[in-house]
């Protein structure tokens, strides 16, 4: 490559949502992450989302399905907790769609289990190793 790239980060990633609303809700009033855009565009068209962790260098953008694109992904999003067993007992508890129970194959594995947001669209919960 005869050029220096110029890229600095990994600043969002994008899950489809046919449901802009609802999954919103989830990722604000479930999960507690930030908003941090909802902006409309094209005339009022399109809608862009973005919302993170408090403090996350990366947002997840919630965005509407492409047209004759996939409405649902195994996002390959894996967030970190700081206390695995709690985190699955609360969303279990609020009715979130999670696996059956925590996967624990031991060390260099950290524990983890997959949650599915209101579209469909799986995320991975996963409490690093020290």
């Amino acid at each position: 490559m005869a050029g220096k790239l110029h890229l600095t980060e990994v600043g969002r990633v994008a899950l489809p949502a046919a449901d802009q609303d609802r999954a919103l809700e989830f990722y604000v009033d479930t999960l507690g992450f930030e908003l941090r855009v909802d902006e409309t565009f094209a005339g009022g068209q399109m809608r862009w989302i973005e919302v993170a962790p408090a403090g996350a260098a990366t947002a997840i953008a919630i965005t509407p399905p492409m047209e004759g694109g996939p409405t649902a992904v195994d996002s390959g999003i894996i967030i970190s907790t700081g206390d695995i067993d709690a985190d699955y007992a609360a969303l279990k508890g609020a009715g979130v769609d999670v696996d059956p129970e925590i996967a624990r194959w031991g060390k260099p594995v950290p524990p983890m289990f997959r949650l599915r947001d209101p579209n469909g669209n799986s995320l991975t919960i996963v409490e690093p190793l020290d």
